[in-house]
């Protein structure tokens, strides 16, 4: 805890010896459980907040499960507008590179009070900016970092694999632990936007000055990498063209991509410049990383072929990298966009037995059963998509699913 600051800040240093033997690590996370009767308010993001069930709710006879123990159907609800909904703590999950602050707000009786878990910094996480995990959920349960480790949409290939012999030490954290409060008991928004303003203070201030453990690095003990990212595909251009908005990071030496699926060193990631390509990424803790990188609207994955040695306090100038995308001759069709989304393909409506009213709009993708939707969608077989007829936002599903 810091003098005059509302909330306190949580770490963890993780080592396993030298002497030890081969260790699996699949879940770390530090979770929180509020006042039932008091935090009923959760927010994840601008359009991800609402009221939410009670723990109670999701216990028989009031709630059922449905196809796993996470997803329950509210069937008798404390409060009776929910009843009819789907409570699924998967529906709250967010990629790591929109999760800086998620929490609880507390009303009645009293002051409204809010809970926040803020993450200053993803360096920690595993998986890169994609990676998805758990935010907060009914309990009322906010989960820091969602977690600091975790295997949720990814499965055995992120578990970190630590070998009989090997020493391996890592620091989650510090995340920050805020609260704030109003008078005005319904004024719900005013805390998320204050939240949300704290978060962005907190990231400012990274690398904390204060924590003591010698793990955690200053900003005296880490470098700088920078350089210019360019896509050089004929078929497109006869000139090199800036990789605009690119996602560039440093990650544990390894091979194209498998940032994705990397857990137990750090990654530093940042967004190529809008107009030119050229990237800086600040605060790196000294180490060797290579340098990957993936460009919307561009298929493949890039990787630096040389290491990346960052010192204490040095400045790394790489200079203009070039991406070649995989091809094999000119586009001839495609269906869909490179982005590392499904947003573009068609999200059925939900079966109207099983709804989070939250979603019914925008977001649908996260509401419960959409598996099934497929083959009552396409009962005889699956879609035929005609290259110059069909069209990806309705006539190809967003997952591949089973029958």
């Amino acid at each position: 805890m810091l003098r005059g600051s509302s909330g306190f800040y949580c770490y963890a240093v993780l080592e396993h010896a030298g002497s030890w033997p081969a260790l699996n690590i699949t879940e770390a996370r530090l979770a929180f459980k509020l006042n039932t009767a008091r935090f009923t308010y959760m927010a994840v993001s601008d359009e991800i907040q609402r009221y939410m069930p009670r723990a109670a709710d999701r216990d028989a006879p009031r709630g059922m499960p449905l196809a796993y123990k996470e997803a329950v159907l509210l069937l008798n609800p404390a409060e009776p507008q929910f009843k009819g909904e789907v409570d699924d703590k998967y529906q709250y999950s967010l990629d790591n590179k929109d999760n800086a602050v998620h929490g609880w707000i507390a009303g009645a009786p009293g002051p409204a009070v809010g809970f926040w878990v803020v993450t200053p910094s993803n360096e920690f996480k595993t998986g890169g900016p994609l990676k998805r995990e758990l935010t907060s959920h009914v309990g009322p349960t906010s989960l820091t970092v969602s977690m600091f480790m975790g295997t949720h949409y990814v499965g055995n290939d992120i578990v970190a694999k630590i070998k009989e012999g090997e020493h391996w030490k890592k620091v989650m954290g510090p995340v920050f632990i805020y609260l704030n409060s109003n008078p005005e008991r319904g004024n719900f928004h005013t805390l998320w936007e204050d939240a949300k303003a704290q978060a962005e203070a907190e990231a400012s201030k990274w690398p904390y000055t204060f924590p003591e453990s010698p793990d955690f690095h200053k900003a005296g003990q880490r470098g700088s990498v920078t350089g210019r990212l360019l896509v050089r595909d004929r078929f497109v251009s006869g000139k090199d063209m800036p990789a605009r908005r690119a996602y560039v990071g440093l990650a544990a030496p390894g091979q194209p991509g498998s940032w994705a699926i990397e857990s137990k060193g750090y990654q530093f990631w940042t967004r190529a410049s809008a107009t030119c390509g050229s990237f800086a990424i600040g605060n790196v803790r000294a180490g060797v990383y290579n340098l990957y990188a993936w460009v919307p609207g561009t298929l493949g994955d890039y990787m630096h072929t040389a290491a990346v040695t960052v010192d204490a306090g040095g400045a790394v100038a790489l200079g203009d990298l070039v991406f070649e995308p995989p091809r094999s001759g000119p586009t001839l069709w495609e269906i869909g966009v490179p982005d590392r989304s499904a947003a573009e393909f068609f999200v059925p409506e939900p079966n109207p037995k099983y709804v989070n009213k939250l979603f019914l709009s925008k977001d649908k993708y996260r509401q419960y059963g959409l598996w099934d939707r497929y083959a009552e969608l396409y009962p005889a077989g699956d879609p035929v998509f005609t290259v110059g007829e069909s069209h990806y936002s309705k006539d190809w599903f967003f997952a591949h699913v089973t029958r």
